[in-house]
């Protein structure tokens, strides 16, 4: 039987790492077992300009009539600076050579921000997301609708996929039933910026604390802007009872090697929700998670091995609320165990690679369900 095809379009690429490629990637491996055959191609506007780009994907989707395309939609991959206007005439041309369109909702909602630059980018997004469902003949979202604020444009054919975790990861889940000796605390990544700066905080104030209770700890933090932080977290662990552990990007094999060796997932990048995908790399890994509650935040994410902690709090009692979990989980073998089978269960079901195909093949191959 011959492969339906299946194209995923992407515009620029991320550097030093793309995670919507690595997206695509996996989910172009367990689409396999659907007959789905899966290509990346991309709009590279921001190497050859726009007019080449859209010269060069008029040609392409010359031969796309009847195929599905899954455009991936983040705002910063369209535009250098968030308003990505022209990302509807991509969508046009696409419509114009016959495809079918797909698009997967990366950016679950506009940018925040309160200057009148974020406010007016916000206004261009909010345009620019529903003239793309509009025009899509499905789309993805990895956040449920109804925790969206535009979800009232959200149109019938929809589906909510939350995103999996960009790893190898083998068919057996990884064991984390014994704690390490001293039990290890991971963090997988830190924002750039100021809003790395109170992770930071955030993390040393939440380690020293737990430490204070339970003895040495060890703090493994890794990923991206991992080793940006890595003077401020030695000063300000030194001479503590902590071991500190402090990589940055790492292939996905030897990512999985860091997971391991954890006993609990703190994850401070904002809010949780179905769209992170390095809250659900812990969650794959079989780990318990911290992580804070906010408007995103719905099941699966709450059904899985997560302990919430409230986002509208001040920093100080953020802070000691973070250590009193830090606490909790590896103090209370039943609590951490309980999160810990939870998180295995809602893996399989949800976040898996072939659980995630499953549910874009039931819309690409309607009649073969």
């Amino acid at each position: 039987m011959t492969a339906q095809r299946l194209i995923a379009l992407l515009g620029r690429r991320d550097e030093p790492t793309d995670a919507v490629e690595d997206y695509c990637r996996y989910l172009g491996q367990a689409l396999v077992a659907h007959n789905i055959q899966f290509e990346i191609r991309r709009v590279p506007w921001n190497q050859h300009g726009w007019r080449a780009s859209f010269e060069a994907l008029r040609l392409q989707a010359k031969v796309w009539r009847g195929t599905w395309i899954l455009v991936q939609y983040t705002a910063l991959s369209w535009s250098e600076r968030g308003f990505p206007r022209r990302f509807i005439k991509v969508l046009r041309e696409l419509k114009k050579s016959g495809a079918r369109i797909a698009i997967t909702f990366h950016d679950a909602e506009p940018f925040g921000g309160t200057r009148v630059v974020d406010r007016f980018r916000r206004m261009i997004q909010l345009r620019v997301m529903r003239s793309a469902v509009a025009l899509a003949d499905h789309a993805v979202l990895t956040v449920p609708p109804e925790k969206l604020s535009w979800a009232g444009n959200i149109p019938e054919k929809f589906s909510f996929i939350p995103v999996g975790a960009n790893l190898p990861l083998p068919s057996a889940p990884q064991q984390h039933d014994r704690l390490h000796a001293p039990p290890a605390v991971g963090v997988f990544s830190i924002t750039g910026g100021i809003a790395g700066d109170r992770e930071t905080r955030g993390i040393i104030a939440a380690i020293l604390h737990a430490s204070q209770q339970l003895g040495p700890l060890r703090l493994a933090v890794f990923g991206r802007h991992a080793e940006v932080r890595e003077r401020v977290l030695r000063e300000a662990l030194k001479d503590q009872a902590v071991e500190l552990d402090v990589t940055g990007l790492l292939e996905d094999t030897t990512l999985l090697t860091k997971f391991a060796a954890v006993d609990v997932l703190l994850f401070l990048r904002g809010t949780i929700s179905s769209r992170r995908g390095s809250a659900i790399a812990g969650i794959a890994c079989g780990l318990p998670v911290i992580a804070l509650q906010g408007s995103e935040t719905a099941p699966p994410i709450t059904t899985a091995g997560v302990f919430l902690l409230p986002e509208n709090l001040g920093e100080e009692t953020l802070q000691a609320q973070i250590g009193q979990a830090l606490v909790r989980i590896l103090s209370q073998n039943d609590l951490r165990l309980q999160l810990i089978r939870r998180s295995c269960a809602m893996y399989e079901q949800f976040f898996a690679w072939p659980a995630i195909a499953k549910r874009y093949a039931e819309f690409i191959q309607p009649t073969k369900q």
